[in-house]
């Protein structure tokens, strides 16, 4: 056998040496506590088993079905089954899940079905694209927020015995016929309660449900959708599902083939269930079957190690009208990234959605809304938030058509009797005559450090000159209640001479709600603190603004409150700017990847108030820890005496003045993610780059910081190698794997090419340092392949992309599949050489002795004298191939393969002990 030279050997220990360091950094990174910033759930669980009827005898006997109730006091099952009268939500956990995992979910909607909506806000409200079949004029106030729910849920939970459903086909199967039966089960239920207290004389004027809702976590999701297109699920009978961090696109894990065929299959009909049912001779037969269904995909963002958000997307499955996918990151009121457990409790996330489920009753019928466009706008009102999904902002955008076709009413202004639009409701209003005097501002940038009951003018014709035609306005004051905006015609033209179209309007509405820190706390009455974070954004473009000459901003008086102290910090600053003065691109190697180096960024005071930062490479691969760090703010010195000033730096006198930063990430896959106060933080997406199946603008990621003109910043960009390692393990783990499988084809075809040839056998490794070789070798295994996968791709005009950023991370996933069977050869040699010395070591060292050992003796040699041991000894492959065959054809194919193993192992074993007895026989 032809064995490792010098060279050989230095090549394989260097790379084994640096595979080993990257695995060791990944794990680091992917094992280091995370704090995802979720608060506790907290219920009082009680679970009432729900008996299936005969109908259902061919379900499992190991499987059951539960009903929730909340509350600690000790109830009559049966008696509440019986008032049963809310709408059914069915649960189903996920991989190894259990059914006492809804207790989260289930105590939330209790306690908001009790305490009522959440509080009115009068921020901008999400609406759905044109692709969804958004239109500005549709009917919204079928949904409005009301006082008082009208329906309860009550949450069922189905129990499928922690079965692992993300290994093997045939269970998921099992669990999705099982969960047909349960949404049967459920609406018998419904009748039968209805039944008995007709029976007993009850009020009966509730509508019985006819569908139930589905909410999925993990595989228990994708069950619910296979649920849906089995074909003896009753017709209607699932109208709404909501999954979980579910994966959709493919299984995670593809243990056997069977398990990506049953994907396939599930994702087909869905194709095909929103699709015109047509004869074979092209005459329409019937709508879409799936027309009224309503999905939601939920994921936890980058977080969420399990399932990754690329599985969890809809698209080609499910079309926009009928569904989205939104990440964690970019969802209202939750702003927060969760490992995959986690979104089950997470409290904020766990009140959002419980919320938005209550919000789905019509309060006709008491039973969620029947119109698939209604439920869409719900979902996508409670659940996005209405920050832009893309920082472009040479791109216009327009005044809704809500706000530009408002009602109007007379309004009595000081300097003119014109027509105001009122966009805060009346309860909310205050008039403009309780305003102090007016300001008239002469620069481009408006600050607001107090609620002083103040107008601020600013003249856009003037103001907005020299390209700073955009505008933008962040505060912390609550839009309506707090701070008002209109947009002004010319004050010297008239009435009459204005267009209809041309009027005050006020864009208060146009406010977009963000996430923000806490705020700084006030020590004392009057002391001075630190500038709170803003918790509203506000960008108007050239063409919100055509046709206007003034913009005012109207802040409300500081409120009295009796015995205790006013707000501690109010601000608010707006300004014109121009965004291409804003605009950096960061190339890849700005910061280094070799370390901990890094490449610092600076703007002088009277920057942008947005800066938008594009990344050419993308952050889910290349996380970067962003540091934001005050250079000056026109403040000196502190004012105090050298005693009394201590170590108060420049930094610290600037966060009196200005507002915390907030940076927007948006990427192609996850969406958006919100970093709040970002002075120091790491800036990190779920995006998956350089894939066959990705688009090229999955490559980039557009950043935009939000930061206080009056201050000047340097910005310092770190990359950890540990980070990146973990997100490439994360990204490319698959991969990696798949390349492993080939260059072990690879040395076993060298191998087989020596034999063929009656040459010396190279060894695994010798085979395997072949592989690297340049240049031939490696050209012809590695970057052919990558010339020719891209060359198919051009051909048949199918996405992909760049070539280098293709090439860099498919080569480098070769190397790490080299690397990684290396060591799997090393580590499996000197396992079975250690194993093989200590059997000849005891073999050698202890002889047998005694009756005892004599009587073992003689049993086993008489065991070997079998005529069926004698043949299963003279045919080793025979019957290792027979019992791999039947476990894997019978019970797993994972046994079978297990079986093959062990068997390689044996024979490696025996190998070893022959090859180490040698010596000692001759001596």
């Amino acid at each position: 056998m032809e064995v490792l030279g010098f060279k050989a050997k230095s090549k394989i220990a260097l790379l084994v040496v640096l595979v080993l360091s990257f695995g060791l950094a990944a794990l680091y990174g992917l094992l280091k506590p995370v704090s995802n910033g979720c608060n506790m759930t907290y219920m009082y669980p009680t679970y009432i088993p729900i008996q299936m009827t005969s109908s259902a005898a061919a379900a499992p006997a190991k499987y059951g079905l539960y009903l929730y109730h909340e509350g600690w006091k000790t109830i009559d099952f049966k008696e509440h089954v019986q008032k049963l009268s809310g709408i059914p939500v069915l649960f189903i956990p996920g991989n190894g899940g259990s059914y006492k995992q809804v207790r989260s979910l289930a105590a939330e909607s209790d306690r908001a079905y009790k305490v009522g909506p959440l509080e009115r806000t009068f921020y901008e409200e999400a609406r759905l694209t044109p692709e969804e079949g958004g239109e500005e004029d549709m009917d919204v106030a079928g949904f409005e927020l009301r006082n008082q729910y009208n329906s309860r849920l009550d949450w069922f939970a189905v129990d499928l015995e922690g079965e692992h459903s993300a290994m093997d086909s045939a269970v998921l199967e099992q669990h999705t016929q099982y969960v047909v039966r349960c949404i049967h089960r459920i609406l018998d239920q419904y009748e039968e309660s209805f039944k008995a207290r007709e029976k007993e004389g009850a009020a009966t004027s509730v509508t019985l449900p006819k569908s139930v809702i589905l909410v999925g976590h993990s595989m228990g999701g994708f069950v619910a959708r296979a649920a849906v297109v089995d074909p003896l699920l009753r017709k209607s009978a699932v109208e709404t599902i909501i999954t979980l961090s579910s994966p959709h696109q493919q299984p995670p894990v593809a243990l056997q083939p069977s398990y990506g065929h049953y994907f396939r299959h599930v994702n087909r009909e869905w194709r095909k269930g929103y699709e015109v049912q047509t004869t074979a001779a092209g005459h329409y037969l019937s709508g879409p079957a799936l027309s009224n269904v309503v999905v939601i995909s939920i994921s936890g963002g980058y977080n969420d190690y399990q399932v990754r958000t690329k599985y969890e997307s809809l698209d080609g499955i499910v079309p926009p009208t009928h569904g989205f996918m939104i990440s964690s990151t970019g969802m209202k009121n939750v702003w927060l990234s969760m490992e995959h457990q986690v979104i089950l409790w997470c409290n904020q996330l766990v009140i959002q959605v419980s919320h938005t489920l209550l919000s789905l009753t019509d309060s006709r019928t008491g039973q969620p809304f029947s119109d698939t466009q209604i439920r869409l706008a719900i979902f996508s009102r409670m659940l996005r938030s209405a920050i832009p999904q893309s920082f472009n902002w040479r791109k216009q955008s327009q005044l809704s058509q809500q706000s530009m076709h408002a009602p109007t009413r007379d309004v009595k202004d000081r300097t003119e009797s014109l027509y105001i639009p009122a966009a805060c409701p009346s309860n909310v209003h205050w008039s403009d005559d309780g305003l102090e005097r007016d300001l008239y501002i002469q620069t481009t940038t408006v600050t607001v450090l107090a609620m002083d009951g103040r107008r601020r003018w600013l003249d856009i014709q003037k103001l907005g000159s020299n390209g700073r035609s955009h505008f933008m306005f962040v505060t912390n004051l609550a839009p309506c209640s707090g701070v008002r905006l209109h947009l002004w015609p010319d004050k010297r033209n008239s009435t009459s001479d204005l267009p209809a179209c041309i009027r005050i309007h006020e864009v208060t509405s146009r406010m977009v709600l963000i996430p923000s820190g806490p705020a700084p706390r006030q020590i004392e009455p009057g002391s001075q603190t630190e500038q709170a974070p803003p918790s509203a954004i506000l960008r108007l473009g050239p063409k919100d603004m055509r046709g206007f000459r003034f913009l005012t901003i109207s802040v409300a008086p500081r409120p009295s409150i009796s015995g205790r102290p006013p707000p501690a910090v109010s601000m608010a600053v707006g300004q014109f700017f121009n965004p291409a003065k804003g605009e950096r691109e960061i190339s890849p190697w700005s910061p280094s990847l070799s370390g901990y180096s890094h490449k610092d960024l600076s703007w002088k005071e009277d920057h942008p108030l947005a800066l938008n930062l594009s990344f050419t490479s993308s952050l889910g691969l290349l996380p970067v820890k962003f540091s934001l760090k005050t250079a000056g703010c026109g403040i000196k010195s502190s004012g105090l005496p050298d005693e009394q000033a201590g170590d108060i730096d420049n930094s610290k006198l600037c966060k009196l003045r200005c507002f915390p930063p907030v940076a927007f990430a948006w990427d192609e896959t996850a969406g958006l993610h919100v970093f709040t106060d970002l002075y120091s933080d790491k800036i990190v997406v779920d995006s998956s780059p350089s894939l066959w199946s990705s688009p090229r603008s999955s490559e980039k990621t557009s950043v935009m910081l939000v930061v206080d003109p009056h201050c000047s910043y340097s910005s310092a960009m770190t990359v950890s190698v540990t980070a990146v390692a973990s997100r490439f393990l994360l990204v490319y783990t698959s991969q990696i794997i798949g390349f492993s499988i080939v260059v072990i084809f690879f040395a076993l075809m060298r191998q087989a090419c020596a034999w063929d040839r009656n040459l010396p056998i190279p060894s695994m490794l010798k085979a395997l340092e072949s592989n690297l070789r340049f240049p031939i070798p490696f050209i012809y295994l590695a970057i052919a392949p990558i010339g020719l996968s891209l060359l198919v791709g051009f051909w048949i005009s199918q996405p992909s992309p760049s070539f280098a950023s293709f090439t860099i991370v498919s080569v480098v996933c070769y190397f790490l599949a080299n690397g990684f069977i290396a060591i799997l050869i090393l580590t499996s040699q000197f396992a079975f050489y250690g194993a093989a010395l200590l059997h000849i070591f005891i073999k050698k060292r202890f002889q047998w002795g005694g009756k005892t050992s004599q009587w073992f003796v003689n049993i086993s040699s008489g065991f070997c004298s079998w005529k069926v041991v004698r043949v299963i000894r003279a045919n080793p492959l025979m019957v290792t191939a027979l019992a791999a065959i039947t476990l894997a054809c019978l019970v797993h194919p994972g046994l079978g393969l297990l079986v093959l193993l062990l068997s390689h192992a044996l024979c490696c074993h025996t190998a070893l002990c022959s090859f180490i007895s040698q010596p000692c026989t001759k001596t």
